[in-house]
């Protein structure tokens, strides 16, 4: 009696034991399928931070080297950033070549979508843009020549409200552009200007330029025009009546700029510009920079909007400081320009900016 208590004793021993054993495995399991669904939540919420895309609708004036060169440097910025179109950015681009009936179908087009930025490159884009799209959509802008006066923002430092970017204009370099005809080319007595006076931008910095080369005695005769067609035409109105041309950073006028080069080198007429973008293409000089310098400088502000949450309002309208003068020797020799070695040593950066 007493021996099978014994035994019985040693087999409840025994099922506590493997009950106690298996109690402790369930634990490990527990604790293993827990810390699992914690490293699964973390590798999810990983996931879904790194898998966060974005949608930007880009609204051009037209298309020409320059604004193209704007779009082209705001877009390899937000690449380094690792926002990469067709990965994980929607672009959504939009030119009005030169239409205000579709420059302001596009920003209508624009404000019914959902964006998480807008960029506007030019003058008409950005004052369609900021008219039309909802304060509570972040709005960048860049190749504008001067914000304020265009009404885009009614303060540079401290912009406020949705809108922010970067002028594509700072004073000096029209400044520096007509002291340099004034002093280089003693014979020019008149300058022809090709100008759409319906664009705000090109009648600021032509009133910046008469203003410079009043000082000088210089003549500022402009041949208006309405649409590129009738940029060739102007262009030979002034033959014969100017001594030289010259071109703002007027996107209608800039359209149609091949045919202002024939006919600088076609009747031996030194041609001056605004943007190196032209000088490339065969005028003689500028006051400038790169284009695409300018663009990647706004799109380093659009990544502070969509990786950081920055309001363009409270970030302050930037232009471009570094300027230098911009020489296309080859142009010289079309339109029969003794290029002298004064005139080179104005060229702060010979290397990239002296254009053979």
């Amino acid at each position: 009696m007493k021996r099978k208590n014994i035994w019985v004793g040693l087999s409840m021993c025994l099922m506590l034991v493997a009950a106690g054993c298996g109690n402790n495995n369930n634990a490990a399991v527990n604790t293993g399928n827990t810390a699992n669904a914690g490293n699964k939540a973390e590798a999810t919420a990983a996931t879904n931070t790194e898998a966060k895309s974005y949608k930007i609708a880009i609204s051009q004036y037209v298309e020409h080297p320059s604004l193209d060169a704007t779009r082209e440097g705001f877009l390899a910025a937000l690449k380094d950033a690792g926002i990469v179109e067709g990965e994980n950015l929607k672009v959504d681009l939009e030119n009005a070549q030169a239409d205000q009936a579709n420059n302001l179908s596009i920003a209508q087009k624009i404000a019914a979508d959902d964006n998480d930025l807008v960029l506007a490159i030019a003058t008409p884009s950005a004052q369609a843009v900021v008219q039309n799209v909802d304060k509570k959509t972040p709005i960048l802008f860049a190749a504008v020549t001067d914000p304020m006066d265009a009404k885009i923002v009614t303060d540079l430092e401290h912009p406020g409200g949705n809108v922010s970017g970067a002028s594509d204009t700072n004073p000096a370099a029209i400044t520096q552009l007509m002291d340099f005809i004034a002093t280089q080319f003693p014979n020019v007595k008149k300058l022809g200007l090709v100008i759409n006076e319906g664009e705000a931008n090109a009648v600021v910095m032509a009133d910046l330029a008469k203003a410079a080369l009043d000082k000088h005695g210089i003549e500022l005769v402009k041949a208006p025009i309405t649409n590129t067609s009738e940029v060739k035409q102007a262009a030979e109105s002034l033959v014969g009546r100017v001594d030289a041309l010259y071109i703002t950073l007027d996107n209608t006028v800039v359209s149609g700029v091949d045919t202002i080069i024939q006919t600088a080198n076609a009747n031996k007429l030194p041609f001056f510009s605004s943007d190196r973008d032209t000088v490339e293409k065969g005028a003689f000089a500028t006051v400038g920079f790169k284009y695409y310098d300018h663009g990647y400088q706004v799109g380093q502000m659009a990544v502070e909007v969509l990786k950081n949450g920055k309001n363009p309002g409270d970030m302050k309208v930037t232009m471009q400081e570094k300027l230098d003068l911009i020489l296309n020797l080859k142009a010289a020799t079309e339109q029969g320009i003794e290029v002298t070695d004064a005139m080179k040593a104005e060229v702060a950066d010979p290397t990239n900016n002296i254009i053979q």
